[in-house]
């Protein structure tokens, strides 16, 4: 019986495909000479397979376009399709994953297993989904994605980094190199394989709510610091094809450069909107860190939701498939953002239909649906079928798509490995946090003219004072893109606000005060020796960060000024951008630009009170007025506050590595 059972499902094996592919054809003589010509090697010859030989796609010593066009030569339409689509975890299930052939999963900003998950709960949940994908018939393992832009930021315990922004003032390309890996370790420790980092937009006007993710608005500063892609995915070899994709193995994970392009250079910084530059202007501001990331080899790239002179990106040919993939010779996957294709039309959704066919045609291989993935599938399959998309247009896609799973060996090591759970969180990358903070901090003030500098404070000292709405807020020195989208207030994570940080700082014998929006009585009668004020922005990410004013919220500017004219002041600014500051400048002692430091507030206080010295300089043009915007450096009309690379320093007490 169990032979009868095993030649059945041979002739079942070959004969599906067969009738698939004749149809009619099958009452042919020589269709019927086919017929049984299978029927004789199902019973006697059985297959390589069948004698135990893996097909060449699934063998490792081969070389990984064999491998790839050997996969793709076996598949449907069905399983084409299912890797050209992206799901987000909370529409997912082990079944839809069978059922669709998905390729690859996603977190968005705040989705996570259940609130403050561990590490073992995401890989958990990674490993079903895999096990599910891996049950195909093909077993094309899936790639799960995942916004890891300051550190692994999605998840509770890990490792917050200063976000693009404080990177850029560091200018020290081997710590975003450093921080790459220590990010890749942090992913992989949840199961993850795939970071959609770096954000290599170069943001040309600080009203652009994305302009922290921005490492500067000069693009050489931004190219530099596509370190963080050899960080994420480890260094190329030597003699590498720029453009392959590349990751070195089970602790690295595929990068990707995003937003391709120009999606810093919008029209008053008006999230996804248009970037109106001529084409001699976009290739020399907004492209040139892309050529930085192919030669790196990264992975993947993601489009912009924003336009070019009109045109969105997520529709435009000559860019993705005529730019990027043929001169730049791109060779890894291009994917949409999230709903970026619904966006190609306005209002956004208004004819999906167009929106799948545009951007599958413009050259995006994968689609990041994330929800209704079955409406996007079927309109798909349904224009390749009537002509509208040619096979060989999905089949560059799917290509492409197995060439990154490939390379980074997901077919050998598709499940997560349980034993980097340890990484999450580990005290060597908080060490490492700390570094990046106090290196990222600008000192734009260090004393009234005339009077001693403020800075460094000193520890010992009767009383002090600690206030600010940011001054023991973890969530806002954190910022947007913090465990939530739009990051969140409070202790959100683990971490160290700048009143924990002040108060380990300082010497025993001192006493520190905190008082978050104190009146002018008490700061007068307090006796404090010094104030430490602590002020910013509340976290916003994407459209909601927009603003055409850049002020900082009440009543972090009353508290400045009510503390700052009693007392000698330091304000640290926690903000994503230069923000309003010219009016109360003057009564403050000393401002230091913090930018969003993440969870490691002791880096603030190493340099505050002396321990390094500054070393960081502005990555963006302080400007005095939002009249002035945008205002770059170079421009005509060049007149600012503190210009792009301004930096005051101070000695520090230790070796500043």
């Amino acid at each position: 019986m169990g032979v009868a059972m095993k030649l059945l499902a041979r002739v079942r094996r070959r004969l599906v495909p067969l009738l698939r592919r004749h149809r009619m054809a099958l009452l042919t003589a020589p269709a019927v000479a086919a017929l049984l010509l299978l029927f004789w090697s199902a019973a006697y010859g059985g297959d390589a397979q069948d004698q135990g030989v893996p097909p060449p796609y699934q063998d490792a010593s081969k070389d990984v376009e064999v491998r790839v066009r050997d996969l793709l030569a076996r598949m449907t339409l069905a399983e084409k399709v299912g890797q050209m689509t992206q799901i987000e975890r909370i529409v997912a299930s082990p079944q839809a994953l069978r059922d669709y052939y998905i390729g690859s999963l996603l977190s968005g900003g705040g989705s996570v297993p259940r609130k403050q998950a561990t590490a073992a709960e995401w890989v958990t949940m990674v490993s079903d989904f895999q096990k599910a994908c891996l049950s195909t018939r093909l077993g094309i393992p899936m790639i799960y994605g995942i916004d890891a832009v300051h550190g692994h930021n999605n998840v509770y315990g890990a490792t917050i980094f200063p976000h693009n922004v404080g990177l850029g003032a560091t200018r020290d390309p081997n710590l975003v190199k450093r921080i790459g890996a220590a990010t890749a370790l942090e992913v992989r420790a949840t199961g993850i394989q795939y970071a959609f980092a770096p954000c290599i937009a170069v943001c040309r006007d600080p009203r652009w709510g994305r302009c922290y993710e921005s490492y500067s608005e000069d693009h050489r500063i931004v190219q530099a610091m596509t370190e963080l892609i050899p960080g994420l995915q480890g260094d190329v070899p030597q003699n590498f094809t720029s453009g392959m994709p590349f990751a070195a193995g089970k602790d690295k994970v595929a990068a990707c450069a995003k937003h391709f392009v120009g999606d810093g250079g919008t029209q008053n910084g008006i999230n996804e909107n248009n970037t109106i530059i001529d084409q001699q202007g976009l290739m020399s501001i907004h492209m040139p860190a892309y050529l930085d990331a192919l030669r790196k080899g990264v992975s993947t790239v993601m489009i912009s939701y924003s336009s070019w002179n009109g045109l969105k990106m997520h529709a435009n040919h000559d860019l993705i498939t005529g730019f990027l993939k043929g001169r730049l010779n791109f060779q890894g996957f291009t994917i949409s953002d999230w709903e970026g294709i619904d966006r190609i039309t306005s209002p956004p959704g208004a004819n999906y239909s167009y929106s799948v066919q545009a951007s599958i045609l413009a050259g995006i291989d994968m689609i990041m649906v994330p929800n209704n993935y079955q409406n996007f599938i079927t309109i798909l399959t349904g224009h390749v079928n009537s002509g509208l998309i040619p096979m060989s247009r999905i089949d560059d896609a799917v290509t492409r798509i197995l060439r990154v799973k490939f390379t980074m060996g997901l077919f050998e090591n598709p499940m997560p490995d349980p034993s980097l759970a340890d990484q999450l969180g580990k005290q060597e990358h908080r060490d490492l946090a700390r570094e990046a903070v106090r290196k990222s901090l600008v000192l734009l003030k260090n004393g009234k003219p005339g009077d001693a500098p403020l800075l460094p404070l000193p520890k010992k000292a009767a009383r002090i004072l600690v206030a600010g709405s940011h001054a023991d807020n973890l969530g806002y020195q954190c910022g947007g893109w913090t465990i939530e989208w739009q990051g969140d207030t409070g202790r959100t994570t683990v971490g160290t606000t700048v009143l924990d940080a002040v108060k380990a700082a300082v010497d025993p014998s001192t006493e520190v005060v905190f008082a978050e929006s104190p009146d002018a009585e008490f700061v007068r009668s307090g006796g404090f020796s010094y104030a430490i004020v602590a002020v910013g922005e509340h976290p916003y990410t994407e459209t909601k960060g927009d603003s055409m004013n850049l002020t900082i919220p009440d009543p972090g500017p009353s508290t400045v000024q009510t503390v700052c004219a009693a007392v000698r002041c330091v304000t640290v600014l926690i903000s994503g951008r230069p923000v309003v500051i010219q009016p109360f400048l003057g009564a403050m002692d000393a401002v230091v630009a913090a930018w969003l430091p993440g969870t490691e507030g002791q880096g603030v206080t190493d340099v505050l009170f002396g321990d390094y010295g500054f070393t960081g300089k502005l990555p963006r043009t302080w400007f005095r007025s939002v009249d002035q915007l945008p205002m770059n450096y170079g421009d005509a009309h060049y007149d600012p506050l503190f210009p792009l690379g301004f930096g005051l320093t101070t000695q520090g007490k230790m070796y500043q590595n």
